[in-house]
C-alpha cells in the first residue's frame, strides 16, 4: 500500500525531530491517509486511500 492520497496526491514529507539540545534525527510526516468506498465513476465503487483533508473538504463521494 502507497502512502498517497488518490484525489489530492498528498505523500509523506522529510522533516527532523529536533531536541532541546537541538539534535537532529530525520523523520516522515505520513498523511492521515483512511480506507473510504467511493464513488469512481457513474454506479463504480471502489475502495480508495484518501487523506482527511480531503474527505473533509467534500472532494469524495461515500458510498452507502
Amino acid at each position: 500500500m502507497s502512502k498517497e492520497c488518490a484525489i489530492c496526491g498528498k505523500s509523506p514529507m522529510v522533516g527532523n525531530n529536533v531536541s532541546h539540545a537541538h539534535n537532529l534525527n530525520k523523520r516522515r510526516f505520513n498523511p492521515n491517509l483512511q480506507k473510504v468506498r467511493a464513488f469512481i465513476r457513474e454506479g463504480c465503487i471502489r475502495k480508495i486511500n484518501v487523506c482527511t483533508s480531503c474527505i473533509k473538504a467534500g472532494k469524495v463521494t461515500k458510498a452507502a
